[in-house]
């Protein structure tokens, strides 16, 4: 009995030390599907979820801080091919605070495009979620609310819509 324990427990031991812990995994890779998130809008007052997303439109997630150069290239590019993303919807979230986000929607004129929305990710899921190690972190789903890809960085008007098949 001394020798199945011993060898049970070597076996344990080793089993644990060979995988890979789930941490390590990052949790988009875990669970592609769009994020439980939930943003409060420029508005002040409206909470905007996963569920309000458009049924039959593919999603572009950007997580971006109002401050970062890169961000602000990434929505100076995404701006000016806007008639480019007619088919996309594009969640625009930061998890700075909320005067900044605004400060930034008014700047941008974000209100005049009906396919961004803009937030505050209040409970700070999404950082978490795309792993963020640097900003912008773009992440991709296709009609079905499916992962496609994740990016760090800004990217080439050209690439995001590659990712989405255009």
């Amino acid at each position: 009995m001394k020798t199945f324990l011993s060898s049970f427990l070597l076996l344990l031991t080793f089993s644990l030390v060979a995988q890979k812990p789930d941490a390590e995994v990052p949790p988009y890779k875990q669970f592609p599907t769009v994020p439980p998130v939930k943003l409060l809008l420029a508005d002040s007052t409206t909470v905007y979820s996963h569920e309000d997303l458009p049924k039959k439109k593919a999603v572009l997630f950007m997580l971006f801080s109002p401050e970062c150069d890169h961000c602000r290239h990434q929505t100076d590019s995404i701006l000016a091919n806007i008639n480019k993303f007619r088919d996309i919807q594009i969640v625009m979230a930061t998890v700075l605070p909320f005067e900044r986000l605004k400060r930034f929607y008014q700047e941008y004129e974000l209100e005049k495009y009906p396919n961004i929305v803009a937030g505050r990710d209040y409970q700070f899921v999404l950082p978490g979620f795309f792993h963020a190690r640097s900003l912008p972190v773009l992440g991709f789903y296709d009609r079905r609310k499916k992962l496609i890809a994740v990016s760090e960085g800004s990217m080439l008007v050209s690439q995001i819509l590659s990712k989405f098949g255009k």
